[in-house]
């Protein structure tokens, strides 16, 4: 066995998670099998395969930084619920 009923137990409790006697027998063994399967993988030879981060190449998708005209302040307050023509009003928080 992999994983005990006293850990299952304690990742509970550390998750908050109130389990009953059903539900801990049952967990136990489903994370059993799971940590088993793990194991299966482990017989793998993964020597020659290269690690990879993501299952696609994926490529930088940010755009180049270029200086450009920011938005106008007249046009940036015109959607804003309240506003004093110089800046946005929110309420104060404290």
């Amino acid at each position: 066995m992999k994983i005990s009923r006293k850990q299952v137990e304690h990742v509970a409790h550390l998750a908050r998670l109130t389990l009953t006697e059903e539900e801990l027998e049952r967990m136990t063994g489903q994370l059993d099998n799971i940590l088993s399967y793990i194991d299966k993988l482990d017989e793998l030879d993964t020597s020659r395969i290269t690690p990879t981060s993501h299952v696609f190449s994926v490529c930088n998708a940010f755009r180049s930084d270029t200086v450009q005209e920011s938005l106008p302040r007249n046009e940036a307050l015109r959607n804003a619920p309240k506003q004093d023509g110089e800046m946005f009003q929110v309420p104060r928080i404290i």
